[in-house]
């Protein structure tokens, strides 16, 4: 797959419509959330995220009273998470081998699904064992604006118009990097919909 690449910071790398065309990923999307159905988290401070989510692979992100973790098992069913699709897991390689980060291979990927009025505050992906692996997030749907804060969470971020199939790998020097995304603004896509799906791939243990 070939993409024009942006870099939004150093090692954060934009890689621009790498994952289109998107329709077998909502395709796919949709056999997870008939497995594991869309939920919204609840954070440790009690607050309700306004993105619903779900997962796939072996690891699956949670967050509740007890803080943020990754589990084996669906807290909602007790089943595992459903196996994560071997493109998908491909599309993360090689997305991650572009962006600089050669043999990723993701244990867990995060399913956020957003409405027009949802969005993502600023935070970091910080609950991975081992923070030598990348990040690769991939976008789905309804175009979106992407925040790049970077090592603080406050600060004017870096704003990134993010549409569908680009794809965002971070690592390296920016793994902790702080991120959101705003708003989603209504519209209509012809896979997704009026939604935006984000894959965030992973590696959890």
């Amino acid at each position: 797959m070939a993409a024009a690449t942006l870099t939004i910071a150093q090692d954060a790398t934009l890689l621009r419509g790498f994952a289109a065309p998107t329709g077998s990923l909502v395709r796919a999307i949709e056999s997870i959330a008939a497995r594991a159905s869309f939920r919204h988290l609840t954070t440790p401070g009690g607050g309700t995220m306004s993105v619903a989510m779900t997962n796939c692979g072996p690891w699956g992100w949670h967050s509740d009273a007890r803080g943020y973790r990754y589990v084996e098992h669906d807290p909602l069913t007790g089943e595992r998470w459903p196996p994560m699709p071997a493109p998908f897991a491909q599309l993360a390689a090689e997305a991650a081998a572009l962006g600089g980060f050669p043999g990723f291979e993701p244990d867990a990927c995060l399913v956020n699904r957003y409405v027009p009025g949802a969005q993502m505050g600023a935070h970091r992906d910080w609950d991975e064992l081992d923070k030598r692996h990348p990040i690769v997030s991939v976008s789905i749907g309804l175009p979106a604006l992407f925040l790049w804060y970077g090592a603080k969470r406050q600060g004017k971020p870096i704003v990134t118009p993010v549409e569908d199939g680009d794809v965002v790998v971070w690592g390296g020097s920016a793994r902790a990097g702080y991120h959101g995304v705003r708003k989603l603004p209504p519209g209509a896509h012809p896979a997704a919909g009026a939604l935006r799906y984000n894959l965030t791939f992973r590696r959890a243990k």
